[in-house]
């Protein structure tokens, strides 16, 4: 019973914010600052996505090869490679690295 009421509850307060969303006054979401703030949000969300996943394992930070991988595409990026070329290229350099490196 008490999961239901956690997932009542965290539903409930996720329509809350959603609709308390709907009540902000326009001009404070038209603002200028908040519009360049609001462009580097996602860019911030998924560099540490990026770090937290291929960094960390548990509550340690491993260097394995997953570090190659995300070189690779790091490599692939500065060299405005197509998104498919990016993910092949990362997903090759950690393959090869676990072959080579764990047999």
């Amino acid at each position: 019973m008490a999961n239901w009421i956690v997932v009542l509850g965290t539903g409930l307060l996720a329509f809350a914010l959603k609709y308390l969303g709907h009540l902000v006054p326009e001009r404070w979401l038209t603002s200028a600052r908040l519009q360049r703030v609001n462009a580097l949000v996602p860019i911030a969300l998924l560099s540490a996505l990026v770090v937290a996943e291929g960094l960390v394992v548990k509550t340690h930070v491993v260097i394995d090869h997953r570090v190659a991988g995300l070189a690779a595409a790091l490599v692939a990026l500065i060299l405005r490679a197509p998104f498919p070329v990016v993910v092949i290229a990362a997903a090759l350099t950690s393959a090869l690295v676990v072959h080579f490196a764990y047999g």
